[in-house]
């Protein structure tokens, strides 16, 4: 029993989640580039600029779209900080949902809904778009199915993108949707499951209800922009050549799922790119991600007496060595 138990443990260990980041003062702010001006600040549970910064108020354009930013599993919305300027640079206004990783999925999502209504409510923005990576992807489209929430008021129209979700469940976490497994090890599975994953365990796995029926996204919603990673063979570190930290999380099986590819407003873009290298982090600029963002009209494009501008402010904002050789300081 002792042998199950630690295997159990083991198997749902590799939930594709990275490691925690502690927040860094040095990251408590943004440039605010072409941004319009702020004609309001907001706060609204769970929503808050794409920063650590403990202020969580939202200072925004009313009368301009948003978009909301999801992070991942032991994420922040200080993983999206670059990002954030990116589209800033292009004028365009961003927030970040800031959720508990271990609960529920649909709480989560539940959570994320009612901060978008809320967001409508209280401005006149004409677009909503929101995008979730990774766990972050799951809970992203939950949020826009039917939920017993309160419609809000007034209704910004919606727009969805989800980045490397696992829409068809978590191969690492199949162990604990085993019934026969719970049932061998005497309760000692989903009590396992829970120490390691929280309560979003019952909503990870390839037999969950989360997974198995996954919900028509609600009318409001105008597109979907679904972005799968091939992330086989990626690698997220490098030392002296060799690899030593994958970042291969997800295989493309596991972020197909026919109940969410099929939806007639759905567009699929299959990108070669490693599970973090997708989004970027402190080290390397999302590049790939910007240009599948500008190409289906997410981000806009940059024009070309910016480029250069643009292209030196990615490699300021992520230290992105390659890019720095290649632009120079800003």
């Amino acid at each position: 029993m002792k042998r199950i138990a630690i295997f159990l443990i083991l198997s749902v260990v590799l939930v594709g989640c990275g490691t925690r980041v502690p927040p860094d003062p040095a990251y408590y702010h943004m440039d605010s580039g072409k941004l319009p001006t702020p004609d309001v600040a907001l706060n609204i549970p769970g929503l808050g600029p794409c920063t650590d910064n403990p202020d969580r108020t939202l200072h925004l354009n009313s009368s301009q779209p948003v978009n909301v930013l999801i992070h991942g599993c032991f994420g922040s919305s200080g993983q999206f900080r670059g990002l954030a300027q990116v589209l800033a640079f292009q004028g365009q206004q961003t927030a970040c949902f800031t959720y508990d990783d271990r609960a529920a999925l649909t709480q989560s999502a539940t959570g994320l809904r009612k901060a978008v209504n809320l967001l409508s409510e209280q401005t006149n923005v004409p677009l909503i778009t929101v995008i979730g990576h990774s766990q972050g992807a799951l809970v992203t489209r939950k949020s826009v199915t039917e939920l017993p929430v309160t419609p809000p008021k007034r209704q910004a129209d919606l727009r969805l993108v989800t980045i490397s979700g696992p829409f068809d469940g978590i191969v690492s976490a199949e162990t604990c949707g085993n019934d026969w497994l719970s049932w061998a090890s005497l309760g000692l599975l989903p009590v396992s499951c829970y120490v390691v994953t929280g309560a979003k365990w019952m909503d990870i796995t390839y037999s969950s209800g989360f997974i198995r029926n996954p919900g028509k996204l609600i009318p409001e919603v105008g597109s979907y922009l679904k972005i799968d990673t091939d992330e086989t063979g990626t690698c997220r570190r490098e030392r002296d050549g060799r690899c030593i930290e994958s970042d291969e999380v997800f295989s493309l099986d596991e972020q197909n799922n026919p109940l969410v590819d099929n939806d007639a407003r759905a567009r699929r873009v299959m990108v070669r790119a490693g599970h973090v290298e997708i989004v970027g982090d402190k080290r390397v600029a999302p590049t790939k991600l910007i240009s599948i963002l500008q190409e289906q009209g997410v981000i806009r494009p940059t024009v070309p007496e910016s480029a250069s501008a643009f292209n030196r402010m990615l490699a300021r904002v992520y230290q992105d060595e390659s890019l720095l050789k290649r632009n120079g300081p800003q």
